[in-house]
């Protein structure tokens, strides 16, 4: 998961690794034994307030080693790891339960916990991976903290580092970004792309994932259902979907922000927290299409990207972009399928680039510039163009 302090970035790359065939059940048990221990971990750090590495090798290392069965190294990673999480809790002004960890993974050190050599990965302990899955971009990773984790069969490795956050540089202008549920649109008063979602896609595996809940829900069908894999099943379509829509944030932001950096342009979105509230007024098929969307993981990826890559970006307030004219201010009126005009100045535009140009004006004033009105014919009969596409605007285009 990306993250940061004050002046750098920790960045991520995956391996996907595979252990050797005979020693698969004993890393499986080392793992299970690491999440008791960290669970066991996790519970005295926050019962004394040992939240320094001293005072966690003092009460924890002995029985870790002892009672666990853990190496040096990795029992001085599972405080490590605990001392983080009950950090983070103690933090939460709206924290409940104690955490409890129950996925099987590990924290390995950089220094002495795990290496890797050719296409092979070594632990401590003389455990061994094959590399399936490589990222390139690990040999350039030095002081490599790392973390093991088995999940649906699995075994992936993330390896961490540490990166300086780079300056944000002055922005020449704003690069506009409206989500909707079956397109983004990015632009401004020159240019403007629009990049469709996978909503269709995801929505296909929840509805399969709905359907096998809904046929299996009732208790004559428990002990089938635990010798079928049915549970297995729907939890791999809704796995599915989440991933569909995960990889397609990540690459979308990641679009965003290079049209922005290269042509030196600061990013605007709206600020989109109280939407939650707003979905709970609209029909069910509508308000499951947007909350699989997921406003909340795009501006996440939107926001990373931004820091990594030293783009300014700027929230701006979402009330009225899509019924308000960018020219005079007045109300939009419906004048045809999402297209809208202005009864006070003529203007006419479709309402995605009425909000992608009310989204500039008002990140535009922000920064404490300006921006030339833009006139009726100049937005008149604005249709939604393909990837790459310029739209028939006077100003000129943003390289693509």
């Amino acid at each position: 998961m990306p993250a940061g302090g004050e002046g750098a970035l920790t960045v991520t790359v995956r391996m996907t690794v595979s252990p050797e065939p005979e020693s698969e059940q004993a890393v499986l048990g080392l793992f299970r034994r690491y999440r008791d221990a960290l669970n066991y971990s996790i519970r005295v750090i926050i019962a004394n307030r040992a939240l320094s590495l001293d005072k966690a090798h003092k009460l924890l290392y002995k029985e870790l080693r002892e009672r666990y069965g853990l190496s040096s190294t990795i029992a001085v990673g599972c405080y490590r790891d605990a001392i983080a999480i009950a950090k983070s809790w103690l933090r939460n002004p709206k924290r409940g339960k104690m955490p409890t960890v129950k996925s099987l993974r590990m924290w390995l050190r950089s220094e002495d916990g795990y290496r890797v050599k050719g296409d092979r990965v070594e632990l401590i302990g003389g455990y061994r991976f094959k590399v399936i899955g490589w990222d390139r971009r690990y040999d350039n990773y030095p002081n490599r903290e790392a973390r093991l984790v088995f999940r649906d069969g699995e075994f992936t490795l993330y390896v961490s580092k540490r990166v300086p956050r780079p300056a944000k540089y002055a922005p020449k202008g704003v690069l506009a970004v409206d989500v909707n549920e079956r397109q983004v649109v990015v632009g401004n008063s020159s240019v403007e792309v629009r990049i469709e979602t996978l909503i269709e896609r995801t929505l296909r595996y929840r509805r399969l994932a709905e359907r096998l809940k809904g046929k299996y829900s009732s208790t004559r069908y428990n002990a089938w259902l635990r010798r079928s894999g049915i549970r297995k099943r729907v939890r791999r379509f809704y796995r599915k979907a989440r991933n569909i829509m995960e990889d397609w944030a990540r690459r979308t932001s990641h679009t965003i922000i290079s049209l922005a950096k290269q042509s030196q342009l600061a990013v605007a979105r709206e600020d989109l927290t109280g939407l939650i509230e707003s979905l709970r007024r609209l029909p069910k098929e509508h308000k499951s299409a947007l909350l699989a969307l997921g406003y909340r993981r795009l501006a996440f990826w939107i926001g990373w990207q931004a820091e990594k890559n030293g783009v300014p970006l700027l929230v701006v307030d979402p009330a009225g972009t899509s019924s308000t004219c960018p020219r005079c201010g007045a109300k939009l009126v419906e004048v045809g399928h999402r297209m809208l005009r202005c009864p006070h100045c003529g203007f006419e535009a479709d309402r995605d680039s009425i909000a992608v140009l009310n989204i500039e004006r008002r990140a535009l004033n922000q920064m404490g510039g300006t921006l030339t009105s833009p006139t009726a014919p100049q937005m008149t009969d604005v249709s939604p163009n393909r990837w790459g596409e310029p739209m028939n605007r006077p100003k000129g285009t943003l390289a693509l």
